[in-house]
């Protein structure tokens, strides 16, 4: 029985950087990004929306670390 992907939400304020990542990420079957946020704000509503098993973000946002 195969296991489900891992689940990532993705938290940068650079929209490009959240492009490389997520294509470097879903370059493999075992991992599926299911949102992505540009702030600490968007981050805590899409986590609580989609309950991704993994956050991935940096460190310093515009509205918080």
């Amino acid at each position: 029985m195969a296991k489900p992907p891992l689940r990532v939400l993705l938290v940068d304020d650079h929209a490009v950087v959240r492009s490389g990542v997520k294509a470097l990420l879903q370059a493999t079957e075992d991992i599926v990004v299911t949102a992505e946020a540009g702030s600490v704000r968007e981050a805590i509503d899409e986590a609580d929306r989609t309950r991704p098993d993994v956050v991935v973000m940096d460190v310093r946002l515009i509205d918080g670390s």
